[in-house]
């Protein structure tokens, strides 16, 4: 058994009820945040969650917030604290620029779904409902707002993934160019903040910062969207998948910064590894050393061969020793894919040298 989140937008008209409640929830959080630090400075005693419940007993009646909204923002809180291993965490901002987004924490038995709509605290909110919420139930939920002052009702609810019924396996490419080539000559184009990149800068300059929220929204909407579904059909196709082991974080470091973090390719390992785990799909990640410069049909690593940063331009080439024809990020993929498969069975993968 399996927890997912299911997300759905709140409807606009209801903005003003939920920010006022985020406001309050942000009130009650600030204060049991210095009640925590003022308990460990002057008594040397961590308030647990059911110590911070006794203090905060009857608030919600003025804060216009239900009671076991309430008792989440004291659980939550000490459960960051101890994560965190802080006498004192950050404050939650109601106004300014810089204020903290919308967060409404619920419980499961707190909320019903009638007729396409929310009923929580007497209060009712209409969702573009695209799960069937109602068919469901709620471990936990909560509002949320995102950047652009847009609501959100979040809920987790459990679930039995279904078994991936694919027999086949492939290797997959990360790169800048295309942000995924797999071994079957499929992928992700990616590129998404390039294409909106023109745009973003007459806004940025014009200070219209709506203008760029909004366009950062629609990359970040657009990247997610192609690798959900890029990852969902590999899932449902194959029975093993592999990717090399590319180090993003390290190359977020240099000249290449912004076409990396464009690719997102940790989002998309990250994205592979969970749906493979829930559906039986064996994910791995294989050392890509030479995969690009060696012949996937014969193994050789022949003299023409692209190589280093003077090969990147290279995008099709011809091996020297066997004559196959190749493209660069295809045959990369399949000298990972082969990689992947060596490492199964035990064996140890290299590659030939040639003359």
């Amino acid at each position: 058994m399996y927890t997912k989140t299911l997300k759905v937008r709140v409807k606009d008209k209801h903005s003003t009820a939920l920010l006022k409640k985020g406001n309050a929830v942000n009130h009650v959080w600030n204060y049991v945040n210095a009640l925590s630090s003022r308990s460990i400075k002057e008594r040397g005693k961590f308030l647990s969650s059911f110590d911070i419940q006794n203090y905060t007993k009857g608030a919600n009646k003025e804060l216009g917030l239900h009671s076991q909204t309430v008792q989440m923002v004291g659980a939550e809180y000490a459960l960051k604290r101890k994560q965190f291993k802080k006498s004192k965490l950050a404050w939650r901002k109601s106004f300014g620029v810089r204020r903290s987004l919308g967060w409404i924490p619920l419980s499961g038995q707190s909320i019903t779904i009638k007729n396409g709509q929310i009923h929580q605290g007497g209060k009712h909110y209409d969702v573009w409902d695209s799960y069937g919420l109602a068919q469901y139930k709620f471990r936990s939920s909560c509002f949320v707002e995102d950047a652009r002052g847009r609501w959100y009702f979040c809920g987790v609810v459990a679930y039995t993934p279904e078994q991936s019924t694919g027999t086949k396996a492939t290797g997959i490419d990360l790169g800048c160019k295309a942000t995924a080539t797999d071994s079957n000559g499929g992928g992700i184009a990616g590129r998404e903040y390039r294409k909106l990149e023109q745009k973003l800068g007459i806004a940025q300059r014009a200070n219209n910062k709506k203008q760029v929220k909004n366009i950062h929204a629609k990359i970040k909407n657009r990247r997610n969207d192609e690798i959900h579904k890029y990852s969902r059909k590999l899932i449902e196709e194959n029975a093993a998948i592999f990717v090399g082991n590319i180090n993003s974080l390290g190359l977020a470091k240099t000249k290449m910064a912004k076409s990396v973090l464009d690719a997102s390719w940790g989002m998309l390992k990250t994205t592979l590894k969970y749906k493979g785990e829930h559906a039986g799909v064996i994910f791995g990640e294989v050392n890509e050393s030479y995969t690009t410069q060696a012949c996937s049909c014969c193994g050789c690593i022949s003299h023409n061969s692209p190589k280093g940063r003077a090969g990147l331009g290279i995008r099709e080439w011809t091996c020297a020793e066997c004559g196959a024809e190749h493209d660069r990020d295809i045959n990369a993929a399949k000298n990972i894919l082969r990689l992947g498969l060596q490492t199964l069975v035990g064996e140890s993968p290299e590659f030939i040298h040639g003359e």
